[in-house]
Formats: C-alpha cells, structure tokens, sequence
C-alpha cells in the first residue's frame, strides 16, 4: 500500500488504474449511500436500451460509473461489486496477452461508444478486473483527493501466480511491504500503482478479488456514517505506520470497498 496522492487531474499511463465502477442491485439507494458518505454529485446517461449509466461526480470532475445490474447480470448470479480499471494502449492486444498469461475473457473487447475499448478479464487466480483502451475518455479526472479512488489491492489464493501475471501483462514491477502482514506492492515505471497479499484461512470463505480504496479525512468517523447509512463493517479500523488508517466496509447492497485516510506526507 501505499500513500494516497493529491492530484488533480491524474495522468493515467498505461499499466495504470484509470477508472473505478460499481454494478449494484439499486442505483438510487446507492446513490444517496455514497452521496452521503463520500459528497458525490451523478449525472446519469444512456448506455443503450432501457440502461442508464451514471457518471459520478466529484467537485465536478469524473470519480467514477454506476449502473444497476439488469436481468441477465442478475441471472448469471453477478452480485453487487466494484470493478477495477486498467489503461493500456491497445485493448485486443492486451486481452489476448492476457490469455496467453492464462487469464480468461469474461466479456470483450468492445467499444463503449467513442469513450473506449475494453474487456472484462478474470486472471488466473478468479480475481476479476477490467482493461481500458481510451479513446475520447481517458479515465477519472481526480485521483487520491477525498472522496475519489487512492489505491487498489489484490486478494488472492496463489500470490505468485498472480504476481507473474500481472507482471507480464502490464510490466509491473513489485516490492515487498514489511507491516504486520506479507504484501507485495506492483509498481510501474518505478511508482506504486496497486497492492497484494495472501488470503490465509484465517480470513475465511474470501474470493478472490480486487479492492478499491477510497480517501477520507477521517477513517472512523466514516466507518461510523457508513453503518449509519446501512453499510456494515467487514474489518475495522486500522493503522499502518507510515501508511495510514483504513477499514473495509460493505454499503448496503454487499458490494465491498475500502477506505483510507493518508498518513502525513514525509518532506
């Protein structure tokens, strides 16, 4: 992990997260949920027949999507979650490398209108995250500021077989973190772009997965709105020296999320 940086207006290079997204059961519940807890605006929009897709706002510039899941996601049993992100320059070439790398191809490539190219990979462990190709879209406009996405974390079975595929679909380098737990920390062009660890099972039925965090100025204070709210809490609040305090929160459709609130930048 790592700490979250104050920028805005991100440059997303690839091999970078660009974008985080939400599929969830009730778009208007968790609109007021978010809203609530992070102060997001939306501005909703057609995504074809009978589909809205909602951009979040952030002191008007792009956090993230939302969209509620539609019959057949529901069908295929797809429950509420967030969807990670991650830039690259050509998007059938990546999903084709990703495969080689033995991952799968849960949907894709294909183009969303003029914003982009993407697909929907699961990697070779079952975690699941998307590629983005962009085109007129390149990906949120805030990254690391209150409210917008600041780190994201894989969880995983087999540690190294996800660090040798992550490392050669996108380049990554990785660097081991000394905290209380083993975590590997992906990096690219020598900067931390996401984070790793072992699901023991002690933590478990946990699948695998990617996590977004968010950044708050107060951890516990949100930890509190958020079940205020109808959200619960999968794991409290924590520090990591140097890090910062975090905790892990389910809002109130089930889909999980984290969040952090930065430790002082060091001169």
């Amino acid at each position: 992990m790592t700490e979250a940086r104050m920028q805005e207006t991100p440059e997303h290079a690839p091999g970078s997260f660009c974008w985080v997204e939400i599929g969830t059961t009730n778009a208007e519940a968790a609109k007021n949920f978010y809203r609530e807890l992070f102060g997001w605006d939306y501005e909703d929009g057609e995504a074809g027949p009978g589909m809205i897709y909602t951009m979040i706002k952030l002191n008007g510039k792009d956090v993230g999507g939302l969209y509620q899941l539609n019959n057949e996601m529901l069908s295929a049993a797809i429950p509420p979650h967030w969807l990670n992100y991650i830039s690259v320059t050509n998007a059938d070439e990546a999903t084709a490398q990703a495969t080689a790398a033995g991952g799968s191809v849960m949907k894709g490539p294909f183009d969303v209108a003029t914003a982009g190219r993407m697909s929907v990979i699961q990697d070779p462990t079952g975690a699941v995250f998307a590629i983005w190709q962009p085109k007129d879209t390149p990906g949120a406009g805030v990254y690391g500021e209150f409210g917008a996405f600041c780190w994201q974390e894989l969880g995983t079975s087999h540690t190294q077989k996800a660090k040798d595929f992550y490392t050669t679909l996108f380049d990554w380098t990785t660097e081991a973190f000394f905290g209380p737990m083993e975590y590997t920390i992906f990096k690219k062009n020598n900067e931390g772009v996401g984070g790793m660890y072992q699901i023991t099972p002690e933590m478990g039925p946990l699948p695998p997965h990617w996590l977004t965090y968010f950044a708050v100025a107060d951890c516990d204070a949100t930890v509190q709105k958020a079940t205020e709210l109808g959200g619960s809490v999968m794991k409290s609040a924590e520090d990591i020296p140097g890090v910062g305090r975090f905790a892990i929160l389910r809002d109130p459709a089930a889909a999980v999320f984290a969040i952090l609130k930065p430790a002082p930048q060091q001169a």
